[in-house]
This record gives structure tokens, C-alpha cells and sequence, in this order.
């Protein structure tokens, strides 16, 4: 079982700040899965934030282009979602997503969620 345990916690971040959450699965799955930030903001639907394929480049929702970044560590075996120029829009419960490409098999993988708060 493929279990993503995100940062502990959430995030109090003014408008203009920076943040950093990390999401570390318990296996290793980069070279086979997909890997994705979501959110969801109070209300609304989950969106999806940035994607990292196993192959190709990372991308963003128009929402946060410019101000996110997706990394990854693969000697800790963790990705990150950095942001910043934060703003309150940004409020959300972040979650971090994989999902298993390989034929035949059906894994959608989500961490606990993270709460991000963008306030002054």
C-alpha cells in the first residue's frame, strides 16, 4: 500500500509570503506515477495545481504560473509545491496526489491534506 504523508501542520502566510509543503510517499513510485497538487479552497471544487509526469515537464494551473514550483528530492524520495507572492485566493487545503501509470493497474493515492491560510 502506497501511502503520501504531507507536512504536519498547516500554513500561516501573509499575502506576498512564500511557502514550501513537501509530500513524501512511502515507497518509491517516481518513475511510474504521476505526480500532482491539488487543492481545495472552502466551497469549491478540488482543482488541480501543478502535475509532474514521470516524463516531460511540470505544469501549473493558470492560477499560481509564475508563483509555483514542483521539485523533487529523490534521494528523500519527496516532492515539493513551493509558492510565492501568495495571496488570499490561495487559501486552501493542499493534497498531494500520485497516480500509478503502469497498465493494469488502478492506484490513485492521495496525502492527509495540508492547510494553507493567506492572511494579513
Amino acid at each position: 500500500q502506497v501511502r503520501l504523508v504531507q507536512s504536519v501542520g498547516g500554513f500561516l502566510v501573509q499575502p506576498g509570503g512564500s511557502l514550501k509543503i513537501s509530500c513524501a510517499p512511502s515507497i518509491s513510485i517516481f518513475s511510474f506515477s504521476t505526480m500532482n497538487w491539488y487543492r481545495q479552497a472552502p466551497g469549491k471544487q478540488r482543482e488541480l495545481v501543478a502535475t509532474s509526469p514521470r516524463t516531460g515537464s511540470s505544469d501549473y494551473a493558470d492560477s499560481v504560473k509564475g508563483r509555483a514550483t514542483f521539485s523533487r528530492d529523490n534521494a528523500k524520495n519527496t516532492v515539493y509545491l513551493e509558492m510565492n507572492h501568495l495571496i488570499p485566493e490561495d487559501t486552501a487545503v493542499y493534497f498531494c496526489n500520485a497516480r500509478d501509470g503502469r497498465v493494469g493497474i488502478s492506484g490513485d493515492y492521495w496525502g492527509q491534506g495540508t492547510q494553507v491560510t493567506v492572511s494579513s
